[in-house]
């Protein structure tokens, strides 16, 4: 048995703290090793070891010898309330983190407040590490990128840009997720804005006058949100795979937008059987709200890629029919 791990060590330490040690999944490997061991025994409770305090002192030998500093872990523990359990231990590690949060600046990015408040830069905010943040706004810092109309500008506090001569100039626009969050408005005119998952299919989707394109990359969708947001009566259209992860995409953020169009025009799915790839569709998707030919492709076990149909010269008619709410599908 290596005890040297941090999970069996922390089993030795709540044994020898509180005279007792429940089973937990995380901490098996050590609950069985010690519950062969003459310095426990079984109690009247399932899962449950219980210290033979005769024995007590072959138990502090080996805590001793894995963890020398056990005796101001669990001082450490006890002065904070903590219990010596594998939630115990990692709240104090938090709580040690906390004690040494530097001045912040007003908005910082998640990763950087992770690296700050929690293990590492890629753990989890949640529970009572923000706490230490108070105000402090924690950013994803994505940018959605752009195909904007033409006579488009961006009004900050900082000033203005045209961003329609700068995608003019580079094929392209982007905007970092810190400008929408300090209010940054469009100004001109948008007839409609298209949201597009993949990349290539964003590229090469035709211009349509009047509109804009914005490339939501998959399940990176707050930048696509912020857009969303920022434009509340811009009617939006969203395009993507039609497959399992394409409608749970559409549908989460058309929870930010119930208005929210689906782009699927009736000639795409008439090429299903040559275009069409295979697909398993999960028994638990709910699809009866979807359109008919969207459950047709599921029941055949199909999916459709959106690239198939980026350059159909039908597109940009089938845009502007799925705006007037004519789709047919």
């Amino acid at each position: 048995m290596n005890w040297q791990s941090s999970r069996a060590r922390l089993a030795l330490l709540e044994l020898h703290s509180r005279k007792t040690l429940r089973r937990r999944r995380s901490q098996s490997e050590a609950f069985d090793a010690l519950s062969e061991l003459p310095w426990t025994r079984a109690t009247g409770r399932r899962n449950e070891l219980a210290l033979v305090v005769e024995r007590e002192t072959r138990l502090t030998e080996l805590l001793s010898r894995v963890w020398p500093d056990w005796r101001s872990e669990l001082a450490d523990l006890e002065a904070r309330g903590l219990k010596p359990t594998p939630e115990g231990y990692k709240r104090l590690g938090d709580a040690r983190r906390a004690d040494f949060v530097p001045q912040l600046p007003p908005r910082i990015n998640r990763r950087t407040a992770a690296a700050i408040l929690a293990p590492n830069s890629k753990s989890s905010l949640g529970g009572g590490r923000r706490a230490p943040l108070g105000r402090v706004e924690t950013t994803h810092d994505g940018a959605i990128r752009l195909r904007p109309p033409d006579g488009i500008t961006l009004q900050t506090t900082h000033g203005s840009l045209n961003i329609s001569e700068v995608a003019r100039i580079l094929g392209e626009a982007s905007i970092p997720e810190r400008a929408f969050m300090d209010g940054l408005a469009f100004r001109g005119a948008i007839r409609a804005a298209l949201l597009v998952e993949n990349l290539g299919a964003w590229r090469d989707v035709p211009r349509v006058p009047g509109w804009l394109v914005a490339h939501v990359p998959g399940w990176d969708t707050q930048p696509g949100i912020h857009l969303l947001q920022a434009l509340p009566s811009t009617p939006f259209m969203h395009f993507g795979d039609i497959d399992p992860n394409g409608v749970k995409i559409y549908r989460h953020l058309k929870e930010s937008r119930r208005d929210l169009l689906w782009f699927l025009p009736g000639f795409w799915f008439e090429s299903a059987g040559r275009t069409g790839l295979k697909a398993t569709w999960p028994d638990d998707l709910d699809l009866s709200d979807a359109p008919k030919s969207v459950r047709e492709l599921a029941r055949r076990g199909l999916m459709l890629e959106q690239e198939s149909i980026v350059i159909d010269p039908r597109f940009p008619a089938a845009l502007e029919s799925t705006l007037q709410g004519r789709s047919g599908n």
